[in-house]
């Protein structure tokens, strides 16, 4: 072993520690990572951000902006509403919604398929008066299992077919994924709509996030404006500091019976107005105290909320979202904004104490409120998604088959070799800013700027290891491990360690660094590369045992109200069934 492939090795290994941790974001940890790599010279310079500029990197981040596309255009929102209303029973609606979801997968990146699908899946839930949670995390896994079936449905496969062009001079094709992903996906599809939801903690099936988060009436009252009161001629919003030492939220004002609009923040109290807050009973007490103010009721109120320019809204907080790592108070969202964070659902627990200094994480569920009009600027500005459907002007139902013509189009094209796939994506792109059906302001919010930090990263770091000889040490182990046995178990056990690393880190950091290792194998055995790569693309995918291993899991957490621990139960039988179902396909398609 080298110094090259001490200080590589030593490299990735702290990588992968802080991936796992998950202290930082992943693609800060992947860029630190590149940076280093180039200072202690195991990157040549020339070779620095090549990864930029890699096809898989521009692939990623065109199928994004097509993503957006076909969701601005409403053909998504579309099929998801008629597929749902043939869903009667549960394990109809599981299969319905999981079916769809592994079709949109296919065309589409997982997680904006996902997005679009949760809401109409939780809406379906409130209707039957059941729990989210037995559905989303099937609908979750069904999203993840599409990806598999073309080359554009989930990162991995795009990283494998370029590392394959680059490796043996020919990537494989759009639609070379299809029987083994295909297999996986049906068989999947049918494992979570006939058992898998059934495996879920009847705790878990017993709550109902998005119920008991908006069962508020007990944290808001009506608070008189005394004589006496300190608060008589100051402004609303000069009761801030007050209120936030208190912990309590004002949320409106009334006079005269009358609600002012919105939070009235600019608004002058007077005597006998009505201050309308949101808080604990004890919080309420100490901000009553301090300014002399008179319950007209106290506990139960459902008159408070109620005003036509004001809206609840739930949201989820999404990956890499502005808001997650840091506090309401911190972004100013009510003194600035004129929003109010009600409540935080975090794994099916509730908070209420103090929200405005709670540190948001991923996943979260937050129940804001404020003016109809502007929640929803504030929820895309936070980087959260709605979790109640809601017809915005951004949704262009009239152009949505103009928007899957062009896709379909370009597909065809590239498949059949006419034109090189990137420029297939690039020129859909482009037909989707001409019709505007993705308008040019929202080009480069719709890509998912840290998996192209990531991938542009870890690139450079991958081919340092393959070139400098890493990758065949590793691969050299494997066999070493399996020595005597059959190039069928060596495949096996390659699948099992890449499905193993993809559910404690990064997807696409798992393709990155396995792939390289699969050619190195299949060298070492005198076997068809093929085979393993296929397999790699299989297990990187397939992150079924924890919420950290793929951002779907990450997404469906806080409205599931699902615990670390609940994910292994439904997926551990589901990546043992991806094994026994993908090897004899692979080798039936792909043989040694």
């Amino acid at each position: 072993m080298t110094t090259d492939h001490i200080l590589l090795f030593g490299l990735l290994f702290l990588v992968f520690v802080f991936l796992i941790w998950g202290r930082w974001r992943y693609d800060l940890v992947a860029f630190v990572a590149l940076l280093a790599a180039i200072l202690i010279g195991v990157v040549p310079r020339e070779m620095a951000f090549s990864g930029f500029g890699h096809p898989a990197t521009v692939i990623i981040a065109l199928v994004l902006i097509v993503s957006k596309g076909l969701s601005n255009s409403g053909a998504i929102e579309l099929i998801a509403k008629q597929v749902s209303r043939f869903a009667i029973s549960m394990q109809l609606h599981i299969s319905a919604m999981a079916g769809i979801a592994a079709a949109l997968s296919a065309v589409m990146n997982n997680v904006a398929a996902l997005a679009m699908l949760m809401p109409v899946d939780i809406q379906a839930a409130a209707k039957a008066k059941r729990s989210p949670s037995l559905t989303l995390m099937p609908l979750s896994f069904a999203s993840i299992l599409g990806g598999l079936i073309t080359l554009i449905g989930t990162p991995p496969n795009i990283i494998i077919a370029e590392f394959r062009h680059d490796a043996l001079g020919e990537a494989f094709s759009m639609f070379d994924f299809t029987p083994v992903g295909l297999a996986c996906a049906v068989v999947g599809v049918i494992y979570v709509t006939v058992i898998g939801w059934r495996l879920l903690p009847a705790s878990r099936v017993s709550h109902n996030t998005s119920q008991e988060l908006l069962d508020i009436s007990g944290y808001v009252a009506e608070l008189h404006v005394t004589e006496n009161s300190p608060a008589i001629d100051r402004r609303v919003r000069d009761l801030d500091s007050i209120a936030d030492e208190n912990d309590v939220a004002i949320i409106g004002l009334v006079r005269r019976g009358k609600r002012l609009p919105g939070q009235a923040r600019l608004a002058e109290i007077r005597k006998a107005d009505i201050l309308v807050v949101e808080a604990t009973p004890e919080a309420m007490d100490k901000f009553a105290g301090a300014l002399k103010l008179d319950y007209s009721s106290k506990g139960k109120n459902t008159s408070p909320l109620s005003n036509d320019d004001m809206s609840l809204w739930e949201v989820v907080v999404m990956e890499g979202a502005r808001i997650a790592g840091r506090t309401a108070t911190s972004l100013q969202l009510q003194s600035r904004h004129g929003v109010t964070l009600l409540g935080v659902s975090r794994q099916g627990k509730q908070f209420r104490e103090r929200v405005r200094h709670l540190e948001i994480r991923e996943g979260d569920v937050l129940l804001l409120y404020g003016a109809s009009d502007m929640l929803s600027e504030i929820s895309s500005w936070l980087g959260s998604m709605p979790l109640a459907g809601r017809s915005l002007d951004l949704i262009q139902r009239h152009k949505a088959w103009l928007a899957v013509a062009l896709f379909a189009l370009a597909i065809m094209a590239a498949s059949f070799g006419l034109i090189y796939l990137p420029v297939a994506l690039a020129i859909v792109v482009a037909g989707y800013v001409i019709f505007s059906i993705v308008p040019v302001r929202n080009i480069y919010e719709s890509v998912e700027w840290p998996v192209i930090v990531l991938l542009g990263s870890m690139i450079p770091i991958g081919s340092a290891l393959e070139s400098s000889g890493g990758t065949a040490l590793i691969a050299q182990a494997i066999t070493d491990l399996s020595a005597g046995y059959s190039p069928v178990i060596v495949l096996t056990l390659l699948m099992v360690i890449t499905m193993t690393l993809s559910d404690v880190m990064n997807n696409t950091a798992t393709a990155i660094i396995s792939a390289p290792i699969a050619v190195d194998i299949a060298h070492s055995l005198q076997v068809s590369p093929d085979p393993f790569l296929m397999a790699v693309a299989v297990a990187a995918s397939c992150a079924f045992l924890t919420p950290i291993g793929h951002k779907n899991n990450t997404l469906i957490m806080g409205p599931g109200g699902y615990r670390f621990g609940d994910y292994w139960r439904m997926g551990l039988p589901l990546e043992i069934l991806i094994i026994i179902v993908s090897i004899p396909m692979i080798l039936w398609v792909w043989p040694l």
